[in-house]
């Protein structure tokens, strides 16, 4: 068995979707605060000359000119602007709310994207659906709130140690 079957929830599945090529759904129900899968692949920086179109929609952004894919189902979770899940630390995507049987995994890609000329346009289909994904200076401060701690923690502000 390999390190991402390990990592990958044994509660999700991968299907066809009907918009967007393949995705993760929910076999039984996933509990808020489980991890669904982890970005644990290999590294890349900012020289995008040797990058697939693959790796380029599919890697997790976790610093300024940092990249990681991930080996198993991570890569597959499709972005919705009103997700189920979140980026824990700089590479767990886990579960904002309880997921019943048969929902799409999704998270919201702007929760760790920091590069000002990456755009795709949205299909996600959600009543508040943005259009455009990019980068998280595009996430209204509304979003921003309401996600909370499931935003990477390199993008998330620091908060300083009070002086009292």
């Amino acid at each position: 068995m390999g390190v991402s079957e390990k990592l990958d929830n044994k509660k999700v599945v991968i299907k066809k979707t009907k918009k967007r090529g393949r995705g993760v759904f929910a076999k039984t129900r996933i509990l808020k605060g489980e991890v669904i899968a982890v970005f644990d692949g290999p590294t890349y920086d900012g020289d995008f000359e040797d990058w697939t179109d693959d790796l380029y929609y599919h890697a997790i952004q976790y610093g300024r000119e940092k990249w990681r894919d991930s080996k198993g189902i991570a890569r597959l979770i499709n972005h919705s602007c009103d997700p189920n899940c979140g980026i824990r630390s700089l590479f767990k995507v886990v579960a904002m709310r309880d997921i019943m049987p048969g929902e799409e995994v999704t998270w919201d890609y702007e929760m760790t994207e920091k590069n000002p000329y990456w755009r795709m346009k949205c299909h996600c289909g959600t009543e508040i659906c943005r259009k455009v994904i990019g980068d998280y200076s595009r996430m209204p401060r509304s979003i921003r709130k309401k996600y909370g701690n499931y935003i990477s923690a390199w993008l998330r502000p620091r908060r300083r140690a009070s002086s009292k």
